[in-house]
C-alpha cells in the first residue's frame, strides 16, 4: 500500500480566528485530512517573536485555537494536531540549523524588511524575530514533508526553508531533508470590514466565535462600493467589498442575481447585506454547534494537544536521529 503524502502547516495564536482565516486556509486543511498524513500545530514559540512582552494570553489562545479548528472541521482522528512547544527537538534542530544559516538570508527576507517597517509599537530588534524563518524552517522539515500548503505571500518563507535544506544537505553530503514543496491553496480574497486587509488589530473583522447579535450591525455598517451613494445609483460589485463573500458563500445563480440586481440598481447595499447575512449565519451555524460540542468536554483539547503531540515527537525523533548522524553529534 502507498503511503500518504505528508503535509504540515500552523498558524500563530495571537487571538480570534477570523473567516478569512477559515477560507484561506482552515477549509483547504479540512480536504487534505482525508488524503495526506497531516500535521498541523499551534505555533506559540512564532508567537512570542513579536509578542515576547505580554505572554499571559498566550495558553487560552493556543486552547481556543485548537477549538477553532476541530469546529471548522479538523479531525484529530485523521491528523496530528499539537502545540509547537511540546516538541522540545523542534528548538534543538532550530539551534543547529542556526549555525549554518547566513546572516544575510535573514535580512533579506521580504516579510522581515516589511514588518520592521509596518510594526512600530513593537521593538522587533530581536534575534527571535529576525530568525523567524531558521525556526520555520525546524518546524517544517523536521517532519521531512512533501507539501506546505499556502498562500502566495509564504513562498518567500518557504524558499529560504530549502535554501536551508539545500545548504545542510550539501555540507554533510546526507540527503537527510527533501525540498519541502509548496501546495498553494486557491485564493480567496476576504477583505475586511473597511476594505482593509482582515486583521483583529484593525477592528475589521468577521470572526468565527461572533454571535448573530454581533455581526449583524458589523454587516450594516460595512464598506461597500465607494461610488455607490444612492440605492438609484448603479454598483460594481467588482469593486464593492460585499461581493467577494457572496463568491465565498453563494451558489453561482444566487451569485449571477445579485451581480444583476447591482449593476441595474435594482437592489439597493441594504437588501445586499441581508443576503450575506443570511448566508454567513447558514455557514456559521454548523461551526457553533460543533463548538458546543467541543466546549461540553472539558478535557478534549488537552487530549487531542497530547494525543498529537506523542505523534509528532515520535516523527521528529527519527528526524533528529538522522540530523545527529549526519553531524557527528550521535
Amino acid at each position: 500500500m502507498q503511503a500518504k503524502e505528508r503535509t504540515l502547516s500552523g498558524m500563530r495564536p495571537t487571538g480570534s480566528l477570523h473567516i478569512g482565516h477559515y477560507f484561506g486556509a482552515l477549509r483547504n486543511w479540512v480536504a487534505m485530512q482525508e488524503t495526506c498524513d497531516c500535521f498541523f500545530f499551534v505555533a506559540d514559540w512564532h508567537a512570542l517573536t513579536s509578542n515576547y512582552a505580554d505572554t499571559a494570553p498566550l495558553p487560552g489562545f493556543v486552547r481556543d485555537m485548537v477549538v477553532d479548528w476541530m469546529s471548522t472541521g479538523l479531525d484529530p482522528e485523521k491528523c496530528s494536531i499539537y502545540r509547537q512547544s511540546d516538541i522540545r527537538e523542534t528548538a534543538e534542530l532550530h539551534l543547529l540549523l542556526s549555525m549554518i544559516t547566513p546572516l544575510g538570508w535573514l535580512e533579506r527576507c521580504p516579510t522581515y524588511k516589511e514588518q520592521l517597517q509596518n510594526i512600530t509599537d513593537k521593538d522587533l530588534g530581536n534575534y527571535g524575530f529576525l530568525g523567524y524563518p531558521v525556526l520555520m524552517t525546524a518546524d517544517i522539515i523536521q517532519h521531512r514533508p512533501h507539501w506546505v500548503p499556502g498562500g502566495q505571500d509564504q513562498l518567500p518563507h518557504l524558499e529560504q526553508a530549502r535554501e536551508i535544506v539545500r545548504r545542510f544537505n550539501g555540507m554533510y553530503g546526507v540527503e537527510v531533508f527533501p525540498e519541502p514543496e509548496a501546495k498553494l491553496t486557491p485564493a480567496a480574497r476576504c477583505p475586511g470590514l473597511d476594505g482593509r486587509k482582515m486583521s483583529k488589530s484593525y477592528g475589521n473583522g468577521i470572526f468565527l466565535r461572533d454571535t448573530m447579535e454581533e455581526l449583524t450591525p458589523k454587516i450594516r455598517g460595512m464598506f461597500t462600493d465607494p461610488a455607490r451613494l444612492r440605492k438609484s445609483d448603479p454598483g460594481n460589485p467588482d469593486v464593492c467589498n460585499l461581493f467577494p463573500y457572496h463568491k465565498l458563500l453563494a451558489d453561482e445563480e444566487t451569485q449571477a442575481e445579485i451581480r444583476a440586481a447591482c449593476t441595474s440598481a435594482g437592489m439597493g447595499c441594504v437588501a445586499c447585506k441581508k443576503i450575506f447575512l443570511e448566508n454567513l449565519q447558514k455557514f456559521l451555524n454548523p461551526i457553533r454547534e460543533r463548538r458546543e460540542a467541543i466546549l461540553a468536554q472539558p478535557g478534549l483539547v488537552d487530549d487531542v494537544l497530547a494525543a498529537g503531540g506523542d505523534k509528532a515527537a515520535a516523527s521528529v525523533s527519527e528526524t533528529m536521529r538522522l540530523v545527529r548522524a549526519a553531524m557527528h553529534m550521535d
